[in-house]
């Protein structure tokens, strides 16, 4: 038993010690597989942090590779509170008198300082309530704007900040790419970085587009109040910040309920952010807004023309310039008001036909044009841009080319009706005078008479003759050409009347004389005062007799000016669609046309008629004849 019980003790120790050595064997596997699990994790954490390292790298190198595209093209932001835009282009009449300034419209820099406060806190208010709590851009403002824009199916709000539209004026184009806007976001950024809130407010002030010609606010407050704008009300500054929107449609000056509605949206908004009180608010609203009269700048159509001529001169040139003109602003104003008055003598007949003239001297110096009835109404200049046939008014070509061929203004022309092909051209009413003279001829705008003198001498004669005297425009091979069916522009037809003015001499007709830049450096200078002797002496006396008969004896006798010398032709074209009358005066060549310009026929206007009733009173107001009752329009 006791052996029974001894071995059953080995085996219950037996067992405890299997049970106790189960259990260390069952511990140590446990051991081993924690520590393998562990190493596996530390081996799976270490690849995922060099996966995020790898990743992080690529996306730092991709960010860098996108900043480097988007940025490579970035404008110099050097010297920006020098740069004050386009350069600007002072421009002066032949007198050295100012004339106008061009360019962009600035007014003197102003210093947020010098501001009252509610000015900047509009634009804050309307722009950006949180400008002075971002850093350039606004993360919030633009989710926001996402949201509305993707709810409305379109664009409704903007999620810029005051830094990145001053980054958009300053340096970037107006295009919605990817591209434009990531280098919005980074200039502002840069803005941020480079300058103090102070600074950026005051160079967006000064730099921003107010409509009508105007970058900053002082340049829009003299616009639209004729004041500076130190001295902005507050309801004047809530009309400035509302229009920026869209200029053109919350201009007090063009849309005064708009921008009086913008402007009181301007102020609930300033009320609602705490920067003025409701009772501020609505006090600013009962106070009226008086607009400044606008000055309309003079002869608009011939500074329009001056500088296009600047460009084909000198090309682009970034730098401010001093253009001393041909412009005489006496001349100019005795133009403006003859016009007016000539309409007026006229009565309805002109009705809505438009006009243009042009007052050249000797030597091709335009000194005052006029390129429409309205410039508000069209600023296209009919002076230079319109190309309408002369008529009648390019006959003096023919006959100085008779001269020239060894008539004289007594050699006979027979005046008969005459067939060339199958074109009859006829005279006016049908009227003929049979065999007559060529200063007869002439006097009377005689069609056959003109048509068969073309013939006698030649039509490539006719062509070299016009070619002589300056004309560049196409000239017909047909028998036409006598009767004046080539187009040209008034200003064109000037310079050909001038050789008969100034003895003979061809000229080029031209607006500026000088072009320098603010620090005197000479760009450009007009210094031929003729071109050659195209006409001999003889002729262009004989000529100018003839031009003088036209306006004593025939079609131009409503161009007379008492106690004045006064040559000139008259034109009128096919169904009365052109008027004209081209002569000189005093030293003086001056063409008026008269015409529609979707080239329908007039209410019979002839040359003689409305254009040598308005050309009249141009010159007469011009060389100031003390015999003549000038009309005051």
């Amino acid at each position: 038993m006791v052996r029974t019980r001894k071995k059953k003790k080995r085996a219950t120790a037996k067992r405890g010690v299997s049970r106790r050595g189960a259990k260390s064997v069952r511990r140590l596997p446990n051991r081993r597989a924690k520590s393998t699990r562990s190493k596996r994790a530390q081996n799976s954490f270490t690849v995922m942090v060099a996966d995020a390292g790898v990743f992080l790298l690529m996306i730092t190198i991709g960010a860098a590779v996108l900043f480097a595209f988007v940025a490579r093209d970035l404008p110099d932001t050097t010297d920006l509170w020098l740069d004050g835009g386009a350069p600007s282009i002072r421009l002066l009449a032949n007198d050295g008198s100012p004339m106008a300034l061009r360019g962009e419209r600035q007014g003197a820099p102003i210093r947020l300082s010098e501001l009252p406060d509610y000015v900047a806190m509009a634009f804050l208010a309307v722009e950006d309530r949180n400008f002075y709590h971002h850093f350039g851009v606004n993360p919030l403002a633009i989710g926001r704007a996402a949201v509305v824009n993707v709810r409305a199916g379109g664009v409704l709000q903007g999620g810029s900040t005051i830094t990145q539209q001053l980054a958009k004026n300053l340096f970037l184009n107006a295009d919605r790419t990817i591209k434009r806007k990531s280098q919005e976001l980074i200039l502002a950024l840069w803005l941020e970085y480079k300058f103090s809130k102070q600074e950026i407010l005051t160079l967006y002030l000064n730099r921003v587009y107010f409509g009508a010609g105007s970058y900053g606010i002082n340049a829009a407050s003299y616009r639209y109040f004729g004041k500076s704008a130190h001295a902005l009300t507050l309801g004047e500054a809530a009309v400035l910040a509302g229009l920026l929107k869209a200029p053109s449609r919350f201009a007090p000056s063009d849309n005064p309920i708009d921008a009086g509605r913008r402007g009181r949206l301007v102020l609930d908004l300033m009320a609602q952010g705490g920067f003025i009180t409701p009772y501020e608010a609505s006090v600013a609203v009962r106070e009226p807004i008086r607009l400044a009269e606008p000055k309309p700048a003079a002869a608009p159509y011939f500074i329009d023309h001056i500088l296009a001529e600047i460009g084909r001169l000198i090309g682009e040139a970034d730098l401010d310039l001093i253009v001393t003109t041909t412009f005489d602003p006496k001349i100019q104003r005795a133009g403006d008001r003859g016009v007016s008055a000539g309409r007026a003598l006229t009565g309805k007949q002109l009705g809505d036909a438009q006009h243009a003239a042009v007052i050249m001297d000797g030597t091709g110096a335009i000194k005052a044009m006029i390129g429409g009835r309205d410039y508000r109404e069209s600023q296209f200049n009919r002076a230079t841009q319109a190309r309408r046939q002369p008529g009648s008014a390019f006959k003096p070509v023919i006959y100085l080319s008779a001269l020239n061929a060894g008539y004289n203004p007594g050699s006979a022309i027979d005046d008969a009706p005459i067939v060339i092909g199958d074109w009859a051209p006829a005279n006016y009413n049908d009227r003929y005078f049979g065999v007559t003279s060529l200063s007869h001829a002439l006097s009377h705008s005689l069609n056959s008479a003109s048509v068969r003198l073309t013939e006698q001498v030649g039509r490539e004669d006719i062509r070299r003759t016009a070619r002589r005297l300056g004309w560049r425009d196409e000239l017909t091979r047909g028998p036409a050409v006598s009767l004046g069916v080539d187009a040209t522009s008034p200003t064109a037809l000037a310079g050909i009347y001038a050789p008969f003015m100034n003895g003979g001499y061809r000229v080029h007709p031209h607006v500026i004389r000088r072009i320098e830049t603010i620090d005197g450096d000479l760009l450009y200078e007009h210094k031929a005062v003729f071109d050659e002797q195209v006409i001999s002496r003889s002729q262009a006396i004989a000529l100018d007799g003839m031009l003088k008969n036209v306006v004593t004896t025939g079609t131009g006798r409503a161009a007379a000016i008492p106690g004045y010398q006064v040559a000139g032709k008259t034109g009128t074209t096919q169904n009365y669609r052109d008027a004209w009358f081209a002569g000189y005066a005093d030293r003086l060549v001056c063409v008026v046309w008269v015409g529609n310009d979707n080239n329908s026929p007039t209410d019979e206007i002839t040359g003689g008629g409305a254009p040598a009733i308005i050309w009249r009173e141009i010159m007469a107001r011009v060389v100031r004849a003390p015999n003549i009752a000038l009309t005051v329009p």
